[in-house]
């Protein structure tokens, strides 16, 4: 079963399994009863400079996707990557990425699905 991906105002669902927030910023306008998370690894998220730099352009995302997985080998971001994985296995990959994005392509939820689901 592979990983799944959602926005997290999309209502929650029984078959998501482990609910986890991959957002460094706190979606506007969601209370945390709404967003129903069992996680917010808000540090996997990808920096504030590459998140500014890139702003949802989907022009941009194929160099956002590789900045971000560099980004993701070094500092608080890799230990909490690694978190996340750790997670994935222990719940046989019964996890659904949350992001508040309105694209739901072209965001780092699923550069994340793509890593774990490799694993």
């Amino acid at each position: 079963m592979p990983v799944k991906v959602k926005r997290v105002y999309e209502d929650a669902a029984d078959n998501d399994g482990v609910r986890v927030l991959v957002d460094r910023v706190w979606p506007r306008g969601m209370s945390k009863e709404e967003a129903r998370l069992d996680h917010w690894m808000k540090e996997v998220g990808p920096s504030n400079d590459l998140r500014k730099w890139f702003g949802h352009d989907p022009d941009k995302f194929n160099d956002f996707k590789k900045k971000y997985k560099e980004e993701l080998k070094s500092g608080d971001q890799e230990k909490e990557l690694e978190e996340l994985k750790k997670l994935t296995k222990q719940h046989n990959k019964k996890l659904t990425l949350l992001y508040g994005a309105k694209d739901e392509k072209d965001n780092q939820a699923n550069v994340l699905k793509e890593i774990l689901d490799q694993q």
